[in-house]
């Protein structure tokens, strides 16, 4: 009996050590394995939800998977612009779309870089159907509702009316600016009559034209001096470009794939965006012509080689300086605050729809 009981318990023990011995044996090799994920570089939190139609490339990078595609599972936010500024300071926002109202801000020590160029004008002075005030040199002893005073509408009509001898300086007189948080508010305001001019983002002040209810005096897009140039940039975290350059380069291929699709499929693009409800529009056919409108850049235009983010960087840093909202020197801003990062895209593969 004694025999049958020390037989059995050894039984046991081998079965354990034989158990054990593979268990561990399998754990060891599991271990030794990196873990697959399916996002490259994680979760990352982008500004995406301020209902503008300009910021296309955002929604259908996140609509098309051109963000997953790249390695990032990415969360679309609400976000001012100080919020926006605190996150590229400590990267937690790796990159935000932006316009040249970003400029002064580097100056003061937010740590961005301007990576690249997003799409041209999407700003619109209007007035009142009908109202007297037709040109720049009109501005003079009226007021002009904006979003915040030294935000980009404001930083429009003030290079506007500097450059046709009207001072844009509060202390002067000539041009007084009401902010409005609100665009709906602005418009309101305009045709009550309490502001003569409205400094608007698209689609307001478009769809408030095709309405037939207001006049545009300015489209950054067509007119002088900021047509054909960008209106909005790139800005990436200066702190993840020089920890990580490696993604703020698949970031940008992201950006370009969307920017790509958007220039080859204008229908469709508009039609993701209303779809998902990402911009205050409805009208298909007025989103259609603003988007075509903003001109963003497609493969084959990178291809040419003619597509130059440093000369529009250059370009609005010295209109700024030259109306004293940036203390530097146009070249030397771009030399300071520009850089080309190196995505590895050859654009004219890219562009004959070889994507690999």
């Amino acid at each position: 009996m004694k025999k049958k009981i020390v037989a059995g318990v050894l039984g046991v023990f081998l079965i354990l050590t034989t158990v054990v011995s593979t268990t561990g044996c399998s754990l060891a090799t599991s271990s030794d394995k990196p873990k697959e994920t399916k996002y490259k570089y994680g979760k990352i939190q982008i500004p995406g939800k301020d209902g503008s139609l300009c910021g296309a490339p955002i929604y259908i990078a996140y609509e098309k998977g051109y963000f997953a595609e790249e390695g990032f599972d990415v969360e679309l936010i609400s976000a001012d612009s100080e919020t926006r500024k605190v996150g590229l300071n400590n990267g937690n926002i790796p990159m935000v779309n932006g316009d040249f109202q970003f400029f002064p801000s580097m100056e003061e020590g937010v740590e961005t870089t301007v990576v690249d160029k997003l799409h041209n004008g999407c700003i619109k002075l209007v007035v009142k159907k009908g109202s007297k005030i037709k040109t720049a040199k009109d501005l003079k002893g009226k007021k002009i509702g904006v979003d915040e005073i030294g935000g980009t509408p404001y930083q429009v009509a003030s290079v506007w009316a500097e450059e046709n001898g009207i001072s844009a300086k509060q202390e002067d007189g000539q041009i007084t600016f009401l902010p409005f948080s609100d665009g709906n508010l602005e418009l309101q305001a305009l045709y009550k009559g309490e502001i003569d001019v409205a400094a608007m983002w698209d689609p307001l002040g478009s769809v408030a034209e095709k309405e037939g209810k207001v006049d545009t005096i300015l489209d950054i897009s067509k007119d002088a001096p900021f047509n054909n140039r960008a209106c909005c940039f790139l800005y990436a975290s200066t702190k993840v470009l020089k920890e990580k350059p490696d993604e703020i380069a698949a970031l940008l291929r992201a950006y370009r794939k969307a920017q790509d699709y958007i220039n080859q499929n204008p229908d469709e693009a508009v039609q993701t965006i209303i779809d998902g409800k990402y911009s205050q529009i409805s009208d298909k056919d007025l989103a259609i012509s603003l988007i075509q409108s903003y001109d963003y850049p497609s493969y084959a235009e990178r291809a040419t080689g003619k597509f130059d983010v440093k000369s529009d960087v250059t370009y609005f840093a010295k209109k700024l300086n030259e109306i004293k909202y940036l203390k530097t020197d146009g070249d030397k801003f771009t030399e300071q605050y520009y850089a080309q990062v190196d995505t590895k895209e050859d654009f004219d593969k890219l562009a004959k729809g070889d994507k690999k």
